[in-house]
């Protein structure tokens, strides 16, 4: 038989609206698959990857913890007047793609970037396009093909 996965869901809280409605989306696909989870809040996007490295990064310290399998990452940067937009965008996304590659982690990136806040209802609503949903079942198929590679104990 089969562990199911155990993932960290990092959301970041900067338009919590927006947010509770990705980890609704996430939620719901992670317990559809019967996989678990634990929530971890961070103030933005630039801050998920740095959350994810303290997750694995206590592993090493406190080796009774029950790992992370996988890593869900939840947020929403809408375009502003400044170019600090494309900052937290590109930032947010490099942390998550070096943390992926580097240590051969499962993550699934739901970091919404848009122009405005109609976009980002559209990507997040659970009845919509349920961007949330999607980070977490992208998540859940990186760690069955982790498993194919035998990268991930079955």
């Amino acid at each position: 038989m089969t562990e199911k996965p155990h993932l960290m869901i990092v959301e970041a809280r900067f338009y919590e609206d927006i947010a509770d409605e990705l980890v609704k989306g996430a939620i719901a696909e992670i317990e559809k698959d019967g996989a678990t989870y634990q929530r971890v809040s961070v103030p933005g996007c630039l801050e998920i990857p740095a959350a994810i490295l303290y997750a694995l990064r206590s592993m090493d310290f406190f080796t009774a913890r029950k790992r992370f399998d996988g890593y869900v990452g939840l947020g929403c940067v809408i375009r502003g007047e400044t170019t600090h937009y494309d900052i937290v965008c590109n930032e947010s996304a490099r942390g998550l793609q070096d943390l992926a590659l580097r240590y051969a982690l499962a993550i699934g990136n739901g970091v919404l970037t848009v122009e405005n806040r109609e976009q980002a209802w559209a990507r997040a609503s659970v009845t919509a396009k349920n961007k949330g949903g999607f980070a977490a079942r992208a998540c859940l198929d990186m760690i069955e093909l982790k498993r194919q590679f035998r990268l991930y104990p079955r």
